[in-house]
């Protein structure tokens, strides 16, 4: 039901999905489609009002929804009215998965709740992600993308106008992770339906996602309540139960990033045999019979002696000789990018090709994951109108004849006229 793609997997033709989803959250169908999942995107009269959420507006639609309803189709249904109910149940019948991407609950409350799917379809996988899910205290809260960060502790305020508390720039992760953990749960709860005829209803919060994918930081200050005998630091660091994640990171010298002759490069010789590879590529063997530190995890922290060193090896080349140098020495060095350079990097280039914005309103990074020998999954198509999948899905999918879907207009099963 949408325009031809660029050759790409299509690993999962004939897989349906049934979407009623707002903002954000509708993310979860996205790597699906991208797949070849034929993902129905059911909106409400009005539509989805992601499409003026955020920023960039690329003519007249979000990149929010450009991007996260690319290859989706639409159709309108006012799950208010009996008949917009039954053109949805019509469709769940045929479906693998629904997907419920609001506050919890907001199916059970129009009578499609996951016992009522049940009866049209034994096998359906009903996937609810929501914000902070549906229990706990902050169940009904409303939010947004960055609460969840905040709540899990992945971005934290900084000093803005005046010293107030701001904002920084940051990487959302809650939007990001909670719907690759549910793709990852989808898919499982599919195969498993497939070979018992048993759906089930699985359900993120978006909040817990965000948590679970910062675990290293959070198990490892719930590893230091134990006993400092049991628990320790690592050997490099005599033991020193220094804070989990990136604690100690700014007085890193073997582990630390420096200024190149022309912006900056990431140097990683935590290890021994690293560290005597780069002093021999450079020339400084000094540097390793004075300082050859511990054999594993060394990150040399506080020694401004060596870190003044190698400010002025590093300062010698460009970035492109450092990544040269790396790759012919066996030397951990990486190249430093923001937004807006990383598209200018070779890795990039050869990695990530852009899906165009001629094709799909704007330009696009696709899926990260090929099939061996195959280009990247290309995006079915742009992002919908609202409702402009409406008489291919009715007429072709669900076999409603013109006089059928007229009687439908008539009962408001769209919405008002």
């Amino acid at each position: 039901m949408t325009d031809d793609a660029p050759v790409g997997s299509r690993l999962l033709a004939g897989f349906r999905v049934v979407e009623c989803s707002m903002l954000g959250p509708g993310a979860v169908s996205t790597p699906l489609a991208d797949l070849g999942a034929d993902v129905i995107k059911v909106e409400p009269p009005g539509g989805d009002y992601i499409r003026e959420m955020s920023w960039p507006i690329v003519r007249g639609d979000s990149l929010l929804h450009l991007h996260i309803s690319r290859g989706k189709n639409s159709i309108v249904l006012d799950l208010r009215t009996e008949a917009g109910r039954d053109i949805f149940l019509e469709l769940v019948a045929g479906a693998d998965v629904v997907i419920e991407a609001m506050r919890p609950g907001g199916l059970d409350r129009r009578g499609l709740g996951f016992e009522r799917l049940k009866e049209v379809n034994p096998r359906v996988v009903l996937f609810t992600i929501s914000g902070y899910g549906m229990t706990g205290p902050y169940r009904d809260l409303p939010s947004h993308g960055i609460a969840y960060d905040a709540w899990a502790g992945t971005v934290a305020p900084v000093s803005g106008p005046e010293g107030l508390p701001s904002i920084p720039d940051h990487t959302s992760i809650g939007i990001t992770a909670g719907p690759l953990y549910g793709t990852a749960a989808i898919l499982a709860a599919v195969l498993r339906a497939r070979e018992t005829g048993a759906g089930c209803h699985l359900e993120v919060a978006q909040s817990d996602a965000s948590a679970a994918f910062d675990w290293l930081r959070s198990e490892g200050h719930r590893a230091y309540e134990r006993p400092a005998d049991e628990v320790t630091g690592n050997p490099s660091d005599d033991l020193e139960r220094r804070a989990p994640g990136t604690a100690g990171m700014a007085d890193g010298v073997r582990y630390q990033f420096y200024a190149s002759a022309d912006g900056h490069i990431l140097f990683m010789a935590s290890e021994q045999k690293f560290w005597k590879n780069f002093c021999s590529a450079v020339g400084r063997d000094d540097l390793y019979e004075t300082r050859p530190g511990a054999h594993l995890a060394d990150h040399a922290r506080g020694d401004l002696w060596l870190r003044r060193e190698l400010v002025d090896v590093f300062r010698q080349r460009t970035t492109a000789a450092w990544i040269e140098l790396g790759l012919a020495h066996d030397v951990p060095i990486g190249p430093v990018n923001t937004p807006a350079t990383i598209v200018e990097d070779p890795q990039f280039g050869e990695r990530m090709p852009w899906q165009s914005a001629e094709r799909l309103g704007a330009d696009q990074l696709p899926f990260p994951v090929r099939v061996v020998g195959e280009g990247p999954p290309a995006a079915g198509g742009r992002a919908p109108a609202v409702g402009e999948h409406a008489e291919e899905i009715l007429r072709d999918l669900l076999g409603y004849d013109e006089a059928r879907i007229e009687a439908l207009r008539t009962a408001g099963a769209f919405g008002a006229t």
